[in-house]
């Protein structure tokens, strides 16, 4: 294979696509089944790097990653009680949400976000639920909600 960068545009098209074609195939549970795209990238770039369990520790490895990687140039948060608003800016794929929105199909999926998620379960051991992802401005607003932890039976 060759040294040779795929252009993002080529990348964000074939995404979008992607995207379209599970949203005309699932509409709104199209959500439900995307919320592990970026697993493997998250067990082998991230989890490594996240060195203590909690939500703050999680979420500046993940935008410290995805910086280093120049996927996004930003993502603030801010946490009320069991709400998770993450807003995040200069990412590569913007394009791909700004394309679904202007042709009537709410975003469903985020790949930081999900990484957030799964830092999160993964450490926390709390499950997340991503429910809203809003494109205002070139930013996505995110809203994820933070359940309790898993009970045991021990």
């Amino acid at each position: 294979m060759s040294n040779h960068e795929v252009p993002l545009d080529y990348v964000n098209s074939v995404v979008y696509d992607l995207q379209k074609a599970f949203w005309d195939e699932r509409g709104k549970g199209a959500r439900f089944r995307v919320t592990t795209v970026g697993r493997d990238y998250f067990k082998d770039k991230c989890l490594p790097r996240i060195k203590s369990p909690d939500v703050e520790t999680a979420i500046s490895t993940i935008e410290q990653i995805l910086k280093e990687e120049g996927i996004i140039t930003n993502i603030s948060h801010e946490i009320d009680d069991r709400l998770l608003r993450l807003r995040v800016q200069g990412c590569l794929h913007t394009a791909v949400e700004q394309r679904l929105v202007a042709k009537g199909v709410e975003p469903f999926t985020c790949i930081p976000a999900n990484l957030v998620v799964l830092a999160i379960e993964e450490t926390l051991d709390r499950p997340v639920e991503l429910a809203e992802i809003k494109v205002e401005d070139g930013v996505c607003h995110l809203l994820l909600v933070l359940f309790e932890s898993r009970p045991t039976f021990d």
